[in-house]
C-alpha cells in the first residue's frame, strides 16, 4: 500500500484507476477499481507499492495473492470518469480484447471509512497533470520494482554498516605506541 506521510501528503495526488468490465457488483451499485498513486507524482518514485489498497490473500492453491481492488460506488465513479475526461487508456488482454479501462486524475486520498488503505475523497477530483498512454501501466511496475530494489540495498548497506563501525572502534580503542 502507498504511504503518503507529512503535512499535505494526500491532497493534489496524480493517480490513475485500473477498472475492469467485470468489477461491477452483482447488484451494480458499485465498482471495483485498482487506485494507484501515478508512478510520476513527486510521492511516487520511492514508493515500493503504489496500490491505495492492498491486501494479502492466500488463495485455495496456497499461493500468496493480492486485491488491490476497493469498491467505489456508481456515482463516484461517474466522478473519477468525469475528472479524467479524454485521459483514458484501454485495459486489454493477451489476446488484445479491451477488458478494462485506465483512468488518469487528480484528487485527495484518505483513509478508507471501511476495510483497509486509502479511499479517494470523489466530491474533489480533477484532470491529472499527467497522461496515461499504453505505457502508464509498464512504468508503475517498472517504477515499484526499482523503489523495492532501492529499499533492499539501502537495507544490506545498513546491514553492513554496523559492522564497519566495530571495525572502526577497535582501531581507536588499540593504545597508540610511542
Amino acid at each position: 500500500m502507498a504511504l503518503l506521510k507529512g503535512k499535505g501528503a494526500m491532497t493534489g495526488v496524480n493517480l490513475i484507476a485500473k477498472v475492469y468490465k467485470n468489477g461491477v457488483t452483482k447488484d451494480g451499485k458499485s465498482q471495483y477499481a485498482d487506485v494507484q498513486v501515478d508512478a510520476r507524482d513527486p510521492r511516487g518514485p520511492e514508493q515500493a507499492n503504489l496500490h491505495l489498497k492492498s491486501d494479502r490473500i492466500k488463495g485455495d492453491d496456497g499461493k500468496t495473492r493480492y486485491n488491490n481492488g476497493a469498491p467505489y460506488s456508481v456515482g463516484q465513479m461517474q466522478e473519477i470518469v468525469k475528472a479524467a475526461g479524454p485521459n483514458t487508456e484501454p485495459i486489454t488482454d493477451k489476446d488484445g480484447n479491451e477488458v478494462g479501462t485506465l483512468y488518469g486524475f487528480k484528487g485527495n486520498v484518505m483513509p478508507a471509512s471501511r476495510g483497509t488503505g486509502l479511499a479517494v475523497n470523489t466530491k474533489a477530483v480533477e484532470a491529472s497533470e499527467f497522461k496515461v498512454d499504453d505505457k502508464t501501466l509498464d512504468n508503475q511496475f517498472a517504477s515499484m520494482r526499482s523503489a523495492r530494489e532501492a529499499q533492499a540495498a539501502a537495507k544490506e548497506v545498513q546491514a553492513q554498516a554496523p559492522e564497519a563501525e566495530q571495525a572502526a572502534e577497535a582501531e581507536v580503542e588499540e593504545p597508540a605506541v610511542g
